[in-house]
């Protein structure tokens, strides 16, 4: 799993591994949040082993299950409350990191702390294609 660090307390993951997870915890994250719908891939260790992972490792735990297409304003809105509210730092993760990140990002344009024309490069900059992000904002909050 790569852990990408975005800001000083939020960072993105693919998927963790129980040993990865009790290492977010010996390094003071304080929530794990999962955007990964339970079965989306063979092998995935699903939801409630997260939680139980999480729980061990002391840390708080979230599951907020999404798909690119699918995101919805309340999806965002949930996501950017949960990270607000962490006590600490937050690590959100689905199968490669974009889909957390890029919830994270429609948050942040969202709420006025970050420009939709700067989205591509912030992206890219941290290996991530954030086209999708883009697609969203021009169908869900166009341009006024």
């Amino acid at each position: 799993m790569a852990l990408t660090r975005i800001d000083g307390t939020f960072s993105v993951a693919g998927q963790p591994t129980d040993d990865e997870i009790a290492g977010f915890g010996r390094t003071g994250v304080a929530l794990l949040i999962n955007n990964r719908p339970d079965g989306e891939e063979a092998g995935q260790p699903g939801s409630a082993a997260e939680e139980a992972a999480a729980a061990r490792a002391g840390l708080a735990y979230s599951h907020l299950p999404v798909t690119g297409p699918t995101i919805t304003r309340d999806d965002v809105a949930r996501f950017s409350e949960m990270v607000a509210q962490a006590s600490g730092p937050v690590v959100a993760h689905c199968r490669s990191g974009t889909r957390s990140l890029t919830l994270w990002v429609l948050g942040e344009v969202l709420a006025g702390r970050m420009r939709r024309e700067d989205i591509p490069d912030f992206g890219r900059s941290r290996g991530f294609d954030l086209s999708g992000a883009l697609a969203w904002l021009d169908a869900h909050a166009p341009k006024a």
